[in-house]
């Protein structure tokens, strides 16, 4: 299979039907762009799937440009599939890039073409991205990927993982069977009954969680979740409940419950890490396999939007029960208890004092009480807003440090503004959607204000976890046709920024230092000396400063609002003037509970008010009308990720305590959906090969 790139055509030639830009509407973009794409299909057979072989969603401008471009007839192609389609608006006329995969009938040709040179266009061979498992048996046995190898890619259900797996409807078909039963079920060494008395367990269930669970299910391994909120189904009603009466419910809310923080969100399912294992694509065709839209296969930003999240998450967690393994929701982890030991094991990659991990005492909330939880193997999934938790860990002085993050505002302009700066007048079609941006400024004092989290055609939302306190966020449907494009505008600010002694941790932790659950040991927040650093340098900043610096915040955000959930607002126009603003122009907020105008400028630091003023005029030059007088701030934007990071070595266990692995967003080693799931698959399989590894050395 051959992997074509840069593939640019002007948008008016995909479809030179008249009647057809005649629905370039605001309207049309309530549909599916593959179900538009469909709809066109109904009058024109070349894009028919059930008359032509070809990717439903390649229109015929697309392919004569690929054959004339290659010098092939369309009956030398088996198969073509769009791997990427993307949009180049720097240039008039607006250009479609698509990045196509194309099988051939004669591998000779295929090969010949490789060998060519092409001046437009780059060819090289279609990448194998199919998911083999990373997982080793032990150092003197080969891994778990080549010893399954042979059989994985023997298996019909195999083909869905690769570039051209989607031509038609019943191969998505295919793949929802995919997994329908563990990779090594039967005779394999991971479902073996001593191992099964040591199941291991994911504290937290949002996308790191999920993909923790999702793949140590599909190996076999029968993990357990703790969850501390609901059901997504549940958790949203609860949600609903404070945006639209003003009652928070503290464990099921934005940011707590099946799904994290992701779920109310724009669903967006791209980043830019380094991937060289495909492990992103696992994700996505697991979405697509449990109900997203095909479309985030090869849509170069791909998102899924709320509501269909929501159906995608149950439909997972239905997976990973059937797999073996179980939930647990309205559960919460409070305690951990190790065995200390001599050195580390043999398969960790250091050696010296050490911790095994041997329980977890987890509360119950539907019951108020405790129980104990045997594990040797556990996954902390923890999302960034579980500070109770970052607090009991660092008394239990599992190692982490602060590390930076963003604090700013959402922004709110409206989406007609947004489309025509960045599509002229190609603005309201279809097949682009609600227009996105990326904003980032370097400032006269060095810091960095930067557009996080864009939410084209969507709303801001209230997103605190904890009493009294107010946090916005930005969420869209898959639609995204609501009147308001949002993003938040935040500064990138460092751990000296808000450095925290142990006094300020100890007030700021005050309420759960005071509160103690049925069962429970109370919380304790020793001096950093007694387990992080006995003689800390100058420049060590409390891993808990973060925390204090985000409450703070919140809280004053909380009391500028009127202290009933609505959040703090100014004009930007009024902002940049330093004058408080008295009345909307222009641009209505989509924050609900409401908002209460005033002037922002004590919100923040007065280091990231001053930034973020001298970056937006600069915004206004690269988005026209960016910086019109009537946009809205609300605040404050402050949990763009998490304040610090549990720390882990080469094996993703933590530096300390053996069997225990940070992980996903909330330990610090992701931002966002998809590099989440991305970090729970990789932690997963680390975990399973630890498992086999200390079977092989009879650790359990």
């Amino acid at each position: 299979m051959i992997r074509i790139s840069e593939l640019k055509l002007p948008l008016e030639r995909l479809f030179d039907n008249p009647a057809v830009q005649n629905t370039w509407t605001r309207d049309a973009q309530n549909l599916n762009t593959s179900e538009w794409l469909k709809t066109k299909a109904q009058t024109d057979t070349s894009l028919n799937p059930e008359l032509n072989p070809m990717d439903p969603n390649a229109p015929e401008a697309l392919l004569q440009l690929l054959f004339q471009t290659l010098g092939i007839a369309k009956q030398d192609v088996t198969r073509l599939k769009i791997f990427k389609r993307s949009f180049d608006a720097r240039k008039t006329p607006l250009q479609v890039v698509y990045i196509v995969d194309l099988s051939l009938q004669d591998p000779a040709l295929e090969h010949h073409l490789l060998t060519q040179s092409f001046p437009v266009v780059q060819l090289l061979a279609s990448p194998d991205m199919r998911w083999s498992p990373d997982v080793h048996l032990s150092p003197n046995e080969p891994d778990l990927a080549a010893q399954t190898a042979e059989d994985f890619a023997s298996d019909e259900q195999a083909q869905a993982w690769t570039p051209g797996s989607f031509d038609h409807a019943h191969q998505i078909r295919h793949l929802q069977r995919t997994f329908s039963k563990p990779i090594l079920a039967g005779a394999s060494p991971l479902s073996s009954p001593e191992l099964q008395a040591h199941r291991p367990v994911v504290v937290g269930f949002g996308p790191c969680g999920i993909f923790a669970a999702l793949i140590l299910a599909q190996l076999g391994l029968k993990p357990i979740v703790i969850e501390r909120g609901k059901k997504v189904r549940e958790r949203t009603q609860d949600t609903w409940g404070l945006w639209r009466k003003g009652v928070l419910q503290t464990n099921s809310n934005v940011q707590f419950g099946e799904g994290g923080a992701g779920t109310f969100s724009d669903g967006k399912l791209y980043s830019q890490i380094k991937d060289p294992r495909f492990l992103g694509r696992k994700v996505m065709h697991e979405f697509v396999k449990a109900g997203a839209p095909e479309e985030i296969l090869f849509a170069a930003h791909p998102h899924i939007g709320t509501f269909k999240l929501v159906k995608v998450v149950e439909s997972l967690r239905e997976q990973i029960i059937s797999l073996g393994g179980e939930i647990r929701f309205e559960q919460q982890l409070m305690d951990l208890d190790f065995q200390t030991c001599r050195t580390r094991p043999l398969d960790a990659s250091t050696s010296g004092p050490s911790r095994q991990l041997e329980s977890a005492l987890i509360f119950d909330h539907t019951t108020q009480s405790s129980y104990t939880l045997a594990c040797h193997h556990l996954v902390l999934a923890l999302g960034h807003s579980a500070r109770e938790t970052f607090a009991k860990l660092f008394e239990l002085g599992v190692p982490m440090q602060a590390k930076p993050f963003s604090i700013g505002f959402r922004i709110e302009h409206p989406q007609s503004l947004i489309d025509q700066a960045r599509w002229g007048k190609h603005a309201g079609h279809p097949l682009l959607g609600a227009a996105d941006y990326k904003l980032v400024h370097h400032t006269k004092h060095q810091r960095s204000v930067y557009s996080f989290c864009m939410c084209p055609g969507g709303t801001v939302v209230a997103a605190t976890s904890e009493t009294a306190r107010v946090v916005t966020n930005g969420m869209s449907q898959y639609s995204r046709n609501e009147r308001n494009a949002n993003a938040a505008i935040v500064v990138g600010i460092e751990p000296e920024d808000f450095r925290a002694d142990q006094a300020h941790i100890e007030r700021c932790f005050e309420e759960e230092l005071q509160a103690q659950k049925p069962g429970t040991r109370a919380l304790h927040l020793t001096s950093m000396a007694q387990h992080h650093a006995a003689h800390p340098s100058p420049s060590w900043v409390h891993p808990l400063s973060g925390v204090v610096l985000q409450r703070q915040l919140e809280s004053r955000a909380y009391r500028m609002g009127g202290e009933n959930y609505q959040a703090p607002a100014q004009l930007l126009g009024d902002f940049l003037k330093d004058q408080a603003s008295t009345a909307f122009a222009g641009v209505l907020p989509s924050y609900m509970p409401g908002v209460h105008l005033t002037n922002l400028s004590a919100a923040l630091p007065s280091y990231a008010t001053e930034a973020i003023r001298e970056a937006l005029p600069v915004f206004g030059q690269k988005v026209p009308g960016f910086d019109l007088h009537g946009a809205l701030l609300t605040g404050v934007e402050s949990r763009t990720s998490s304040p610090l990071r549990i720390l882990r070595d080469e094996a993703l266990q933590s530096t300390d305590v053996y069997g225990l692995y940070p992980a996903g967003e909330g330990a610090g080693f992701a931002g966002g959906i998809l590099t989440a799931a991305i970090d729970g698959i990789k932690v997963a399989e680390a975990l399973a090969s630890h498992v086999l590894q200390n079977r092989a050395l009879n650790k359990l």
